[in-house]
């Protein structure tokens, strides 16, 4: 089946863009547009996609608060021009599952929305270490320790989520299952308090694990 996808931009020529590129896309079908936050909330209860396209910067209701509310119903994927967008890590603190920038091709386009709709989380590993270290760089505080302590391998499926690898890569490199690598996964998320691997992570920047 096709993955259901809704495309949220207050630019009208980028909608249309980006809706034709992911619809010309095997696997992929747009069900529909919104032109700000209010209208992605209501659009994504109308018409239940597996993933939301997110701009950040809208009139009204932007694309960070529209996260909060989507980020349990609908994997958010943020879209941005990151030089510009210093909200960005504010919409994966919010729930997005990952982020784009506008100029990403149709191929990368396409794998953050497969890879979104099975639960990973697509960031370009060439932004991901300037992203996160801009975050953590903002943080107050020194983020805490878990109280059950990662084991060696969790450690490493750690570090290799937070350098953008994906559930396939991760079991390919380890020589594990992809069940275990999900299992792994979800005991970090636990562990850490984390919603999604986005979150995870942030958590491994802060701490250390990756520069």
């Amino acid at each position: 089946m096709s993955v259901r996808v809704v495309v949220v931009d207050d630019q009208e020529i980028v909608r249309t863009g980006l809706a034709m590129i992911l619809g010309a896309q095997p696997g992929i079908e747009v069900v529909g547009d919104a032109a700000d936050g209010a209208a992605a909330v209501e659009l994504v209860r109308r018409v239940r996609p597996q993933v939301c396209l997110m701009d950040i910067r809208m009139p009204g209701v932007d694309g960070i608060e529209a996260t909060r509310v989507l980020a349990d119903e609908v994997a958010v994927v943020v879209i941005t021009t990151f030089d510009l967008d210093e909200y960005v890590h504010a919409a994966l603190r919010a729930g997005a599952r990952g982020f784009l920038l506008k100029n990403a091709g149709a191929d990368m386009l396409a794998q953050a929305v497969h890879a979104a709709a099975r639960g990973d989380a697509l960031i370009a590993p060439s932004v991901t270490a300037r992203l996160l270290s801009t975050f953590a760089s903002g943080r107050p505080t020194t983020p805490g320790q878990p109280v059950d302590p990662l084991t060696e391998r969790e450690e490493q499926v750690l570090v290799a989520v937070a350098r953008g690898r994906t559930n396939n890569e991760i079991a390919a490199e380890f020589h594990i299952t992809l069940s275990t690598v999900k299992s792994h996964i979800a005991s970090l998320m636990a562990k850490l308090g984390a919603r999604n691997r986005v979150e995870v992570a942030m958590w491994a920047y802060e701490t250390n694990r990756v520069r």
